[in-house]
């Protein structure tokens, strides 16, 4: 059982029940140290409902095809490339895999700006090291270190945050499978079942573009956004039923006219055109994306119940709605005054969303 004071446990705590009964279902021929066939990853993923009878929630809304290709990489000595834009669902998917694959997520590089080639190679505890000289005892293996040598997936995140220097320390690990540690005179060799899974997005600021030396080791997966509506609304409404129950929200407060009235918004603007596609709008420099509009709705969530009247409506989302589409004070706000006044105070039944947000914009 997780534990239910965590505010995020890791997929394979969260969903421990689902992967243990998938585990005892699994006739599937395993890739050596997977903990599930390739078959069961993606039914994990998928959702489903096994012979027992056992109901898999899904834990992606998309193309099957895509994470059967991304299982069926992970199978091969390819790396997988997770790309796309912000909110795609890129981290979310690799965290199962893991899970799915190797029974942890936790193998994990977070890419950042500053991050030293240390953080995916090894590093060193200085103490022991001035004691004793370079020695095993004194090494502090990487995430990376760590599933070579256990025949697991690690996963880095964000991996065009991290300097390009530092990204080619991977160029090795992927060609060759070995981490030398010359100042040992030895090296790590990985075992079966050892893989890497990176994400990645060309959206944001201070990227770093891969080497073409790097990015030939990958297989890289596109990981689209929802292509319709009805399946962003679904996406939305229950990632934010999940967030609600960690944070002890009752799923009310949350309406499904809400959650598809904020999702419609962010595809408008995203699209830069209405849902029936007659008329063409600006589109702001946000990305919008199904994550943003999670954290928005779960935000009015919160101000309804300790706030209002414990359901989320126009006035509590308003805030948080504008927050997410104004991040440029000058670009993003007049295209959003205009998608205001041209579109919301227009259509029926918008006139309660209208007026909050006038009345935070004045």
């Amino acid at each position: 059982m997780p534990d239910r004071t965590v505010l995020r446990p890791p997929a394979e705590e969260a969903y421990a029940k689902e992967l243990e009964a998938i585990q005892a279902a699994d006739q599937h021929p395993k890739p050596t140290n997977w903990a599930l066939s390739p078959w069961a990853a993606v039914t994990y993923i998928m959702g489903g409902k096994l012979e027992d009878g056992t109901a898999i929630e899904p834990k992606y809304y998309g193309s099957r095809r895509l994470i059967e290709v991304a299982v069926a990489t992970l199978a091969t000595d390819r790396a997988l490339l997770l790309t796309g834009i912000p909110g795609t669902a890129k981290t979310w998917v690799s965290e199962h895999l893991a899970a799915a694959i190797s029974g942890t997520s936790r193998l994990l590089v977070q890419g950042t700006a500053g991050l030293s080639e240390e953080a995916l190679r090894y590093g060193w505890n200085y103490a022991r090291l001035i004691a004793e000289g370079p020695s095993e005892k004194a090494l502090v293996p990487s995430p990376v270190m760590l599933a070579m040598r256990e025949g697991k997936v690690a996963r880095v995140e964000e991996l065009t945050r991290i300097p390009s220097d530092v990204q080619d320390a991977l160029i090795t690990v992927l060609s060759e499978k070995i981490l030398p540690i010359p100042e040992l005179n030895t090296d790590v060799q990985a075992r079966q079942g050892f893989n890497i899974i990176a994400t990645a997005n060309d959206r944001d600021k201070g990227i770093n573009e891969l080497s073409s030396a790097l990015r030939r080791r990958f297989n890289t997966v596109v990981m689209p956004l929802p292509a319709s509506l009805e399946e962003e609304v679904t996406i939305v409404k229950n990632r934010v039923a999940q967030i609600g129950s960690s944070l002890e929200l009752p799923p009310t407060s949350a309406p499904i006219e809400e959650i598809r009235r904020l999702v419609t918004i962010f595809r408008e603007l995203r699209n830069g055109k209405t849902e029936d596609g007659r008329r063409k709008l600006k589109s702001p420099s946000s990305t919008l994306s199904t994550a943003e509009a999670i954290s928005t709705i779960s935000s009015g969530q919160a101000l309804a119940i300790h706030f209002g009247d414990g359901e989320a409506r126009a006035a509590d989302i308003a805030g948080s709605l504008i927050g997410a589409v104004i991040k440029d004070p000058v670009q993003d706000k007049t295209a959003w005054l205009e998608y205001l006044e041209t579109v919301v105070k227009e259509r029926d039944g918008w006139g309660d969303l209208y007026e909050a947000c006038k009345a935070l914009m004045e």
